[in-house]
């Protein structure tokens, strides 16, 4: 039996659930979400909390198992409390604001990159070096994320670059003068 699996998702409240045969869909404070497990699991809902249980026991089976518990679990938690990245920029002269609800960054090109708003996602600059992105959706806030970091990598032989909070880039050395 799956460990992850196994564990029961606890409901709080303020979130609503509604099973409908292999679709479970979630409502709460921050937004709704719903997941289809194409019957490769049982959801079973009883006071505030959900249990998974597979079907087989096949190894497809148990992979199943303590995946659809890890996105529903996720998913709960992202219609109750939501998730959030930060990025920093680093770098001289490398700075990030907001022009309504485009991000506008200067990173060293000659021009300036704009990345539009998502649906779902929430993003502020509280210091011109740091970007804040919010939603209730994890997988989504991790590739806003991914996709603004990817304007500029941070590089390893001055560190300049976009990073993520607390991300640790390690450096090389450079040539040697002559």
């Amino acid at each position: 039996m799956s460990r992850i699996g196994k564990s029961p998702i606890l409901i709080p409240t303020g979130v609503n659930v509604d099973l409908q045969g292999a679709v479970i869909s979630l409502k709460g404070p921050k937004g709704e979400s719903t997941l289809d497990t194409r019957g490769h699991i049982r959801l079973i809902h009883e006071d505030a909390r959900i249990r998974v249980e597979r079907l087989g026991d096949t190894n497809q089976d148990r992979a199943y198992h303590g995946l659809y518990q890890r996105l529903i679990s996720n998913m709960v938690t992202g219609v109750s409390d939501g998730f959030q990245k930060e990025l920093e920029l680093q770098g001289v002269g490398y700075r990030a604001q907001m022009d309504g609800k485009v991000l506008v960054l200067s990173v060293g090109y000659s021009h300036e990159v704009r990345y539009g708003p998502v649906d779902g996602i929430e993003l502020s600059t509280p210091k011109q070096t740091s970007i804040l992105i919010v939603g209730f959706d994890k997988q989504q806030v991790g590739q806003v994320a991914a996709n603004i970091r990817n304007f500029r990598p941070p590089e390893p032989y001055k560190g300049k670059g976009i990073r993520y909070k607390g991300e640790y880039v390690r450096r090389k050395v450079g040539k040697t003068g002559v």
